[in-house]
């Protein structure tokens, strides 16, 4: 009796650890992306449910964030490799002055829409709890919101 409810509990625990990776790891993910509805650096207004049919990339980032900085040639090839095939990509600045945001993106030359996320409540809807932050979505739902699995579901969606 011990040895089989071992080996049940192993069998458990092997899924239990997993599960979590499961529903993000593919590319048909339950959770409906939260709206969004914001002005970018120059005024113009983003709203994801214009982009509900199309794959999404949202970066969220700020200015004094010095790991944000470094990984801008990363977000840069992203964009160059898959906007021309579909991809929306969009960086979401948090809380922070248009003014401060627009110099930052035009001193990096960000080729993607730049937006502002000046109550934080649109980085708290994604559960945003530090930058940078990466949430891919498809179809209005989320692939991943894990920063390290963005490029290899993006490899599967729009092939390398």
């Amino acid at each position: 009796m011990k040895k089989r409810c071992g080996k049940y509990l192993l069998t458990v625990l092997a899924l239990l650890a997993v599960l979590p990776w499961a529903g993000n790891e593919g590319c048909s993910a339950q959770e409906r992306a939260p709206g969004i509805s914001l002005r970018d650096i120059n005024g113009r207004i983003f709203s994801l449910r214009d982009h509900e049919r199309k794959t999404v990339l949202i970066v969220f980032s700020t200015t004094w964030c010095a790991t944000c900085r470094t990984e801008i040639p990363h977000f840069k090839d992203i964009y160059h490799t898959y906007g021309p095939r579909g991809l929306v990509m969009a960086n979401i600045n948090i809380q922070e002055p248009r003014d401060k945001v627009a110099r930052y993106a035009a001193k990096y030359q960000l080729p993607y829409r730049v937006l502002l996320d000046e109550t934080g409540s649109v980085a708290a809807a994604y559960g945003i709890m530090g930058v940078p932050a990466m949430v891919l979505i498809k179809n209005g739902f989320i692939v991943t919101r894990h920063y390290r699995q963005v490029d290899s579901a993006l490899a599967r969606l729009f092939g390398k």
